[in-house]
């Protein structure tokens, strides 16, 4: 029987330029993380970027997810692309803290270090099949954020509480390609620079609220709260009112998101096709970060502005050497495994189709 083969849709470039600078951040705010104890500078960068870095991120993963039944190929691509990388990297993990710390406890049940979005990924592409069978489906996953941080007992096992707690931000993503939002903004001529000059007021504001009150910000730890991890209890606040802080949160998060959507270059740039390894960068990065953050490095007089700036620098660094070619060559059965032989059925994709990773990023 002959398969016919559908072209892939052209590549819209908006996406691998909001996909590289996202996963950017993310190893910018793990590399100046160890600078936070020691220099406000760092802590001001740190909850600017944490703020919506995680939540954008988010937002893409659910604007390229269906919520149609799911289908044996993609039930697959659950197990392939986001738990068998999640099971190969928490056991390099494992064997990493052995050697460096003489840690012996082997839990895969509690994600190390990044690997908690794969989980919460895993998590999203079960649920929301389910969810979208509800009338309102972004205002239930924005009632289960809030509430879940009320109960104690839902934590970091399996990336519960994470996953909850950020299920909203997913749910958008793929409700904003229900309302055609990508299109109109694209569409959008002399009128994008209106709405850009919007987007800096808003992190300008931002920037000016995180400087204004880093103090009362580090005496109140709001970096966790940017997490979506622990319950409001364990965050130092058991009050009635903990969980409006949350929908805050959520509500910045959200403003923030827009606001750096609207920055992100429509055309073809130099980041591109950077884009499309954005996985490797997520995975891998934080192999080369942690002996500066776990040797003590990043503490003391190693926590000046100078510091600051070269750890960004550094950061941007690495993420585009993580997209290098020969990277992917050799990592590629790490992060984007194919055990044919894990299933009885073989895969019937077309050789030469197309493959989508859990953040949607389409690599032919």
């Amino acid at each position: 029987m002959t398969v016919a083969f559908t072209p892939a849709r052209p590549r819209v470039p908006f996406w691998d330029n909001a996909r590289f600078i996202s996963v950017t951040l993310v190893v910018i705010g793990h590399g100046v993380q160890r600078l936070t104890s020691d220099s406000d500078n760092a802590l001001v960068l740190y909850l600017f970027i944490y703020a919506f870095h995680m939540p954008a991120f988010a937002i893409i993963s659910g604007y390229f997810s269906k919520a149609s039944p799911p289908t044996t190929r993609r039930m697959k691509k659950v197990l392939t692309d986001i738990l068998l990388p999640y099971v190969i990297m928490e056991t390099i993990w494992t064997a990493v803290q052995f050697f460096a710390e003489g840690n012996k406890n082997f839990n895969p049940t509690n994600p190390s270090w990044t690997l908690w979005f794969l989980l919460a990924l895993g998590i999203f592409r079960l649920v929301l099949p389910y969810l979208v069978l509800v009338r309102l489906p972004l205002l239930w996953a924005l009632l289960l954020s809030v509430m879940v941080g009320y109960f104690s007992n839902v934590d970091s096992t399996f990336s519960l509480s994470r996953a909850i707690g950020i299920l909203p931000f997913f749910v958008l993503g793929w409700q904003l390609r229900q309302w055609r939002v990508l299109e109109r903004f694209l569409a959008l001529g002399r009128g994008v620079w209106v709405v850009r000059g919007i987007a800096i007021v808003v992190f300008a504001a931002w920037l000016a609220v995180v400087i204004g009150g880093i103090q009362q910000w580090r005496a109140i730890d709001l970096r966790f709260w940017f997490f979506y991890d622990d319950s409001y209890r364990g965050l130092g606040e058991g009050e009635w009112w903990a969980g409006l802080v949350r929908l805050g949160l959520i509500v910045l998060a959200v403003l923030l998101s827009g606001a750096f959507f609207a920055l992100i270059p429509r055309s073809d740039t130099w980041i591109t096709a950077l884009g499309q390894a954005t996985m490797y960068v997520y995975l891998l990065h934080s192999f080369i970060l942690y002996p500066l953050r776990e040797t003590g490095v990043l503490k003391g007089e190693h926590s000046s502005a100078v510091w600051l700036v070269g750890m960004v620098f550094a950061c941007i660094a690495i993420s585009i050497l993580l997209t290098a070619p020969v990277i992917r060559r050799v990592f590629r059965p790490l992060v984007e495994p194919k055990p044919r032989w894990l299933f009885v059925e073989e895969d019937d994709q077309p050789a030469g189709a197309s493959r989508t990773d859990p953040t949607g990023s389409r690599r032919t």
